[in-house]
């Protein structure tokens, strides 16, 4: 189970992910006083990064079924596209005194590890299919003989 890339890669953007689960999004610098604000503190945040962290954790212990496995990589990197894109709106539009944290990129580098670990996925299941088709094929050609 180890052995194979794509659960290792699954396995860092779940890393990834729990980090954001415990870290703060920002800094609020105000009257010389700050305080954080943590991504579970904002509700869209705290769904996306734990539907995310889920189906990523799920992906790394399915690795029996390929299927399941590719559907819920497809789906992780979608949601962390989405909680991607809400952070950049949210960055962009932020008032003065505010200050995002580098933890703020940690769903586009999970969603690269995602893309990768679907595409391992896929390469294991083409494997397959080649393999039991050539398998089906010379099972064949010994019954015809």
């Amino acid at each position: 189970m180890w052995q194979r890339p794509q659960t290792l890669y699954f396995a860092v953007a779940t890393a990834l992910l729990c980090v954001m689960t415990f870290g703060n999004v920002a800094v609020i610098y105000a009257e010389g006083a700050s305080e954080a604000v943590p991504y579970l503190a904002k509700l869209p945040y705290a769904v996306l990064i734990l539907i995310s962290a889920a189906a990523n954790l799920l992906s790394v212990f399915c690795w029996g079924h390929r299927g399941l496995q590719m559907r819920l990589g497809v789906g992780s990197a979608v949601v962390l596209a989405g909680l991607q894109i809400w952070l950049a709106v949210d960055y962009f539009s932020a008032a003065d005194g505010i200050v995002f944290k580098f933890s703020a990129i940690f769903p586009l580098i999970s969603l690269f590890f995602d893309i990768l670990a679907v595409r391992g996925v896929w390469a294991d299941e083409l494997l397959v299919r080649s393999s039991s088709r050539l398998r089906s094929a010379r099972n064949r050609s010994k019954k015809q003989q």
